[in-house]
């Protein structure tokens, strides 16, 4: 049977993706591909310029394929073209909703920019370009470097999908402070390619240059090919000799980093709250143990800490704080050792709990600290998840942070972000990797050594400002402030920081220190890192207002993102093309975001989620009323034929072949969508009557896909079944979800996730995704007229290209001739009636109504549509 996985995180996926979606050398060539990076005063602007050939005799469509930070907002797209400028826009999002709206429904475009992994998005786009022309994509994009561990990380992701003959990295820093070290790490560092990097440091600049020879290209850990597939990291920090910090100035504007690093430590009292649920079962609590194992060790003697798991029960180490001394620890470590899976998830109650416990321990000079780590949503006790927030936001009443760690994709991610903004503290998501527990340990370093508490930025004579308040700051951090120099007056602009260190006031002021003037940058340079920070926390303020409050902060975050080009989750970039081509639109995703994607050229299947995956041009879209079979009569199978495996006590229903189902009227119709290749107007047609249809086979990789079409409704499937290997198996119906493994059945009927052999399950209120091998399927549940039904959509596609069924379907390919009376099409050289009409697309959440060429299904299928049936689910 044909395999199936449910990629879980976003980089494994796009990689398998790209297995079919990378160019043919010998199509295009990419004959110069130049990063280039400016950092001043922590800002960095990095443009990508990648020079393309087409070296065949015909157009073709090229594509344009690169990963920024996710920390970056995109500024600037443009395109050269025959002597032509095409330039991308940033706009509102409601005003580029039209062109997104009419793309998605095409199913052509839907955002350009996706999550991958923990700390990339890519960035894609094609264009048709003429026989032996060129075509330069250049993309530039801004981030504000976050000082995390005492230093700073530039990321720098090459991947041109082809050895390069001029392929060059520039980096070039510039710090008014002076740069203290400077190093390069990543997987492009090392063996093969170190001696292609360049590095040199002289004071307040540094300089890497990355220049590998086409071969080299070819060596490194990731490199093949397809050439460089690889992470170029810049690691350096500046000097820092004044307590206030480093204040540049320029056109009216500041900007303040403020990082003081010769101050004694302050003792802490932490709380770990951890979720132990069942969903924790295996790696996850494997690695939560090891973690708390490896953070109990680095607890400093003076520091108080309490540990409690949760699942719909809560259990405490000690119900108070108690002293991290050698024999506590060791008492701890034995706690968490056994922490064992089981039950739901209270996170309410544990959240409060933890908040009491560190309101009971009010120790004079220490910092308090929260720390939540959970996997999934709250399912037990309270489950209102505005009240949850509500609720710890009066406990905690101000006095500490509250930091959450979302274990895993399946967690509300927002709904830990906004608990956590709203308590001073931020959300963390921890990817299920083979190092989650080296993540978890390396965000307790984070905030394992307070310095400072109650700490206030205080600017006289400055307007406009950034956040100026902060609960903590930690060793190796660092807090940001920019603003407006009223009247642009540097005379009567005092800075000064007020903060609590250990149990006494201090204060960072210098008036006799003058702020530099940046005049080795471009004069908009500090105000575009005034914006870009508003930006960021006016998003932030935004997620945790309602009302007008909330239209009020979205309102400013859009006029600055419009003013200075940034995509933004509020902006859209509309990306500009030679006349007759799509116009793609750019969205920015947010974590976690399911984001969708413009298909591949050259046939491939279209692209349906963050990761890149694949996913099929076919889909349901529910007819015309028509009327409905009297009766139907089934008879029992056991077994398998000879294609399929054998469990002889799980059961099928078929119909009945000796009785053939008596109908009053006609049978219901059901329609199917076929998406057309460079054609705006899908194909649709009809099957009729409840037949069993194969969706997916592939028989040398052990999976089959197969569907009931519904007899009651003129919908989807009323039932889907998967068949991987021999002993795994998955029936989905508008009831639940029924997984076997082995001789082991689970019944499922709310949300939850479930493994059953390679085989990953995630049940969720109107979908279910379903992984197996390199495949991943999610079936939508629908409704019409108080009747569910299922749709399947192939959100990636399995990498072998010997599949069969209705989700193995290509684009069609027609051309369009009008006759009187009547239109056909020319499909492979043969006219074909056609009637224009219209139908509903069911591979979308919400499906849209959209027009369509009906015609027979063996028309459409250019096959007969009994090659779809089987004889069994």
């Amino acid at each position: 049977m044909e395999r199936t996985v449910v990629v879980q995180i976003a980089l494994f996926g796009l990689l398998l993706a790209l297995a079919s979606t990378l160019p043919n050398k010998d199509d295009w060539d990419v004959y110069s591909f130049h990063i280039n990076s400016t950092v001043t005063s922590r800002y960095a602007t990095t443009v990508i310029t990648s020079r393309v050939a087409n070296r065949m005799d015909e157009s073709k469509e090229i594509e344009f394929h690169v990963r920024i930070p996710k920390n970056a907002f995109i500024s600037k797209f443009r395109m050269f073209i025959d002597g032509q400028v095409y330039d991308g826009v940033v706009k509102a999002k409601e005003q580029a909703q039209q062109q997104y709206t009419e793309a998605v429904s095409r199913g052509e475009s839907a955002g350009l920019v996706s999550s991958v992994g923990r700390t990339l998005e890519e960035f894609k786009t094609s264009v048709t370009v003429a026989a032996h022309k060129k075509v330069t994509f250049e993309l530039t994009y801004e981030e504000l470097m976050k000082r995390t561990h005492g230093k700073y990380e530039l990321q720098i992701h090459a991947r041109p999908m082809q050895p390069v003959r001029d392929f060059k990295v520039d980096v070039y820093i510039h710090e008014e402070a002076g740069i203290s070290f400077i190093d390069v790490k990543g997987g492009l560092s090392t063996k093969d390619l170190a001696n292609a990097i360049t590095k040199t440091h002289a004071d307040k600049q540094a300089w890497v240059y990355f220049y590998p020879t086409v071969d080299q290209q070819k060596m490194c850990d990731s490199c093949g090919d397809q050439g460089m597939n690889g992470d170029l990291v810049i690691v350096y920090d500046v000097n820092r000799d004044n307590g206030l910090g480093h204040i540049k100035k320029s056109d009216g504007y500041f900007v303040h980093h403020f990082a003081p690093s010769d101050l004694p430590r302050i003792p802490k009292n932490v709380v770990f709250v951890i979720d132990q649920s069942g969903s924790m079962h295996g790696r996850k609590i494997e690695q939560t143990r090891i973690a708390l194992l490896h953070i109990l060790n680095d607890l400093a003697e003076d520091d108080h800490f309490g540990l409690i798991t949760f699942d719909d029960r809560i259990s405490y180490w000690k119900r108070e704080l108690v002293q991290a001394n050698s024999k506590n620890l060791e008492s701890a470590k034995n706690f968490a050792r056994n922490i064992q899976d089981r039950g739901s998830t209270d996170i309410n109650e544990a959240v409060l709990q933890g908040a009491r416990m560190l309101n009971a321990h009010n120790r004079e000079g220490s910092a308090s600290i929260l720390i939540l780590l959970t996997d999934g949503d709250p399912t037990s006790g309270v489950t209102n998840l505005e009240k949850i927030q509500s609720n710890v936001r009066q406990a905690i009443a101000g006095k500490f942070p509250l930091y959450c760690l979302g274990f895993g994709f399946d967690v509300n991610f927002n709904f830990l972000e906004k608990m956590s903004l709203q308590n001073n503290g931020v959300a963390r998501r921890i990817y299920e990797d083979s190092d989650a527990d080296l993540q978890l340990k390396g965000f307790y370093e984070e905030v394992a050594t307070p310095l400072l508490t109650d700490v206030t930025m205080i600017y006289v004579g400055g307007t406009n400002l950034t956040q100026t308040n902060f609960s903590h700051y930690y060793n190796g951090s660092e807090i940001v402030v920019a603003g407006e120099i009223t009247d642009n007056n540097i005379e009567t602009f005092t800075p000064q920081v007020v903060a609590i260190s250990s149990n006494r006031r201090i204060t960072f002021s210098n008036p006799n220190e003058t702020v530099e003037s940046t005049g080795t940058v471009s004069d908009d340079h500090i105000q575009r890192v005034w914006a870009y920070l508003t930006v960021k926390q006016l998003l932030d303020k935004e997620l945790q207002l309602s009302g007008p409050e909330k239209e009020k902060v979205k309102k400013e975050a859009l006029e600055l993102s419009l003013k200075y080009s940034f995509v933004t989750p509020l902006t859209s970039m509309v990306v500009t093309k030679p006349l007759g081509e799509t116009t793609d639109v750019l969205h920015k995703p947010k974590e976690g975001e399911r984001s969708q994607t413009r298909p591949p050229s050259r046939g491939h299947p279209i692209l349906r989620q963050p990761t890149g995956a694949s996913g099929s041009g076919f889909r349901s879209t529910g007819s015309f009323p028509h009327q409905r079979y009297k009766h139907r009569q089934y008879t029992p199978f056991r077994g398998y034929s000879a294609r399929m495996p054998d469990y002889s006590d799980y059961e099928f229903f078929l119909p009945t072949v000796s009785a053939p189902m008596e109908t009053t009227d006609a049978p219901l119709l059901h329609r199917f969508l076929l998406k057309a290749e460079k054609q705006t107007i899908p194909v649709c047609f009809d099957v009729s009557g409840a037949v069993l249809l194969k969706l997916l086979h592939h028989p040398s990789g052990e999976l089959y896909v197969n569907g009931e079409l519904d007899s009651v409704t003129n919908g989807g499937f009323n039932k889907i079944v998967i068949h991987f290997k021999t002993d795994q198996h998955v029936e989905i119906d508008t009831k639940g979800v029924t997984v076997r493994d082995g001789q082991a059945v689970t019944h499922h009927t709310g949300q939850d996730i479930t493994t059953a052999g390679s085989v990953t399950v995630i049940v969720r209120n109107k979908e279910i995704d379903i992984g197996a091998g390199d495949m991943r399927l999610v079936i939508l549940v629908h409704e019409k007229n108080g009747q569910k039904f299922l749709w399947p959509v192939l959100r990636q596609h399995p990498s072998a290209n010997n599949t069969q069924g209705l989700l193995a379907l290509e684009p069609i390919v027609y051309e369009e001739v009008h006759q009187v009376p009547v239109t056909k099409l020319t499909i492979k050289n043969q006219e074909i009636d056609v009637t224009s009409d219209s139908t509903v697309d069911y591979t979308l959440v919400s499906p849209p109504t959209m027009p369509c060429w009906l015609m027979s299904a063996e028309s459409a299928l250019q096959r007969p549509v009994t090659d779809f049936y089987v004889a069994q689910l």
